[in-house]
């Protein structure tokens, strides 16, 4: 058990329920998965409730935009994503170890999904604990 996260790519609207059956007809794509990136998932939280949202960030998805997107980045940059705990969210993912590698992983991540947007596809993040 644990904090599992993932950014998926669609054109039509990702929902709880519509979710498998747009992976099964190849209308969404998952762009990344993290495993027990706890600042990340502080991040994502925070933007949720930012976004009007008043229950806990779990097992829902959220709609990403470019403005949230470029937040991301310079957040990621500036090594600033907030520390964040959690009963399922493991040591701190800015632990010296992983540090370098969670960075790139957002990096890519953000790289991918601006590629995506580009394209015309709505992103998605959304975690499970």
């Amino acid at each position: 058990m644990g904090l599992d996260q993932n950014a998926y790519c669609s054109k039509t609207e990702i929902t709880d329920e519509n979710l498998m059956g747009l992976l099964e007809n190849k209308d969404a794509e998952r762009l990344m998965y993290w495993r027990k990136h706890n600042r990340l998932e502080g991040w994502m939280a925070s933007l949720w409730t930012q976004k009007g949202n008043s229950n806990e960030f779990n097992c829902a998805y959220m709609e990403l935009t470019e403005d949230d997107i470029d937040n991301l980045e310079a957040d990621v940059k500036n090594a600033s994503l907030p520390e964040t705990e959690g009963f399922f969210f493991g040591s701190d993912s800015y632990h010296e170890d992983w540090r370098c590698e969670y960075m790139k992983q957002d990096l890519d991540f953000i790289k991918v999904a601006r590629d995506k947007i580009k394209s015309g596809y709505n992103i998605y993040f959304s975690s499970w604990w």
